[in-house]
């Protein structure tokens, strides 16, 4: 409490600098920003510890993919993006049971990459030198 308390000690003393304040204004002043910031601080920290409640088997969608730590949807989950969550993407398929075969990319665009792949036959040019 003391932190929060110091924070309002800064902001009513900012505010008294500018307009005369009675004492018992000052007083009220710093215990409801002491408590505003406390109560700000601890709901910050409880949604930075919610985890969405999705199966990783669900998560991989049709058009997205959603993030098992923090719930946003993406395309494709990228190594960058694992990076803010501490992880690596091996790390993040172990996490969640997906094998380490499973690329982290929303199910159109694995098929659409497949064709892409299928069409252009690269093991047939390989062969060929």
């Amino acid at each position: 409490m003391d932190e929060y308390l110091k924070e309002a000690l800064e902001i009513v003393k900012a505010q008294a600098s500018v307009r005369n304040m009675t004492e018992e204004e000052i007083l009220s002043m710093v215990d409801k920003l002491a408590k505003g910031i406390a109560n700000i601080h601890h709901a910050t920290e409880d949604i930075e510890c919610e985890r969405p409640d999705i199966d990783p088997k669900k998560a991989i969608r049709e058009k997205s993919i959603v993030c098992l730590e923090c719930g946003k949807s993406f395309k494709v989950l990228t190594k960058r993006h694992l990076s803010t969550h501490g992880m690596t993407p091996a790390d993040y398929k172990e996490k969640y049971g997906y094998t380490k075969k499973t690329s982290l990319v929303c199910k159109s665009l694995a098929r659409e990459r497949r064709k892409k792949m299928a069409d252009m036959r690269l093991w047939e040019r390989r062969g060929q030198k």
